[in-house]
């Protein structure tokens, strides 16, 4: 399908934000998950026991039987014996790792790269980060594509605990940087983070990496992105004389935390509502997502073909790859920029749609912060990871 290309009359530049918020710094939680410090003990308020945590005694105020059952529906790992249910001393035990992984994540820091600034495309933006596994076999790969609007963000800002569990299960990691609205248009930008995909999958023996178990995830612009790749066809250009270009562009599965349910803003309104006008960065700021030169573009047929490719909406169909949703927006009509873009019904129609097309689709909603580690967890799963080592 043609869309409009990097040669596109780009008559003013511009630094208007479409508005993927960045979420608060988070810290990882157990194996499985992240969450942002307030949620943590928010969470575990409910174990708030008087004396030692592994105590117990008449004047221990003991969580009810149905607030364990609400952790360990958001916290699955912290059943020990997976017997189903959660018990007080394994809820002790799985606070005292948490602050005990919190610990270590504040002093840490994330591991050096295996291969660092890696260039996987002509621009200076296109390079990543990978983290090899510690295996001699191909490993699975979960790629990590940041947020920020399409206007901010760097691949440097990934949790030093995703790499780490990844590892532990004995999977690569990769993290990306791509362009800019400024520089690119939203269309190339899709294909900048696609296009690291194909690098990675061409350089898959060089990496160790297993290039039929490569997945990606992200929040916002992340989560968006990543939803596109899930759902688009393959972009493999057998003819290319690029071997980069001649690699399939699919994923095995894709995680979207707070992700938009199409890049054609066209559809907004009518998957969302209305969008106020005192929410928008500039007047012309849909246009200029795509780098349209004014607003007749958005019904011109070439732009029209522009805004179906980016319509993720329209690409799912059955043949596409697992996809996991949260959304930590209240579900409500949303009253500012950044529940619109990240609201529970951008990923509500993506639910309707996978259900429709026959693609495996998990939606939760929950708490801020907690979306990263039950998208990760879920990531691992479908890649088939188990503990490194055994």
């Amino acid at each position: 399908m043609s869309t409009c290309s990097e040669s596109m009359i780009r008559e003013r530049r511009h630094r208007g934000k479409i508005g993927f918020a960045w979420k608060r710094r988070t810290v990882f939680n157990g194996p499985t998950r992240f969450v942002t410090v307030r949620f943590l003990f928010m969470a575990l308020a409910l174990f708030a026991w008087r004396g030692a945590w592994a105590e117990e005694g008449p004047e221990v105020r003991r969580p009810t039987p149905e607030q364990l059952a609400f952790f360990l529906k958001l916290h699955p790992e912290a059943d020990a014996d997976r017997d189903g249910t959660l018990t007080m001393r394994e809820a002790v035990a799985y606070r005292r790792k948490l602050l005990s992984e919190r610990a270590s994540a504040s002093v840490g820091g994330v591991a050096v790269p295996t291969r660092a600034d890696a260039k996987y495309g002509p621009y200076p933006q296109n390079t990543l980060d990978f983290w090899a596994a510690p295996s001699n076999a191909p490993a699975p790969l979960v790629v990590f594509v940041h947020g920020g609007g399409f206007t901010g963000g760097d691949k440097a800002k990934v949790n030093p605990q995703a790499v780490a569990r990844c590892r532990e299960r004995g999977a690569a990691f990769a993290s990306i940087n791509y362009r800019f609205l400024p520089d690119a248009p939203v269309q190339d930008i899709l294909r900048d983070v696609a296009r690291a995909i194909q690098f990675l999958r061409c350089h898959a023996a060089e990496y160790g990496i297993d290039p039929a178990r490569i997945a990606c995830c992200g929040d916002s612009a992340g989560a968006g992105t990543s939803l596109w790749l899930a759902t688009h066809d393959d972009l493999a250009d057998p003819d290319s004389p690029d071997p980069v270009l001649r690699q399939s562009s699919r994923i095995a599965a894709a995680a979207c935390v707070n992700t938009q349910a199409t890049y054609d803003l066209t559809q907004w309104d009518r998957i969302v509502g209305p969008y106020r006008a005192e929410w928008k960065s500039e007047p012309d700021e849909d246009i200029h997502f795509y780098h349209f030169v004014d607003r007749n573009d958005l019904t011109s047929e070439s732009s029209k073909r522009v805004l179906a490719d980016c319509d993720m909406l329209r690409w799912i169909s059955k043949d596409d790859p697992p996809i996991f949703l949260f959304c930590s927006m209240p579900d409500a009509d949303p009253v500012q920029r950044g529940q619109y873009v990240h609201h529970p019904r951008h990923s509500k129609a993506v639910k309707a749609r996978c259900d429709e097309a026959g693609v495996p689709c998990e939606y939760k909603q929950g708490g801020k912060g907690d979306g990263d580690g039950a998208a990760l967890w879920f990531l691992l799963q479908r890649l088939q990871t188990k503990r490194f080592p055994d």
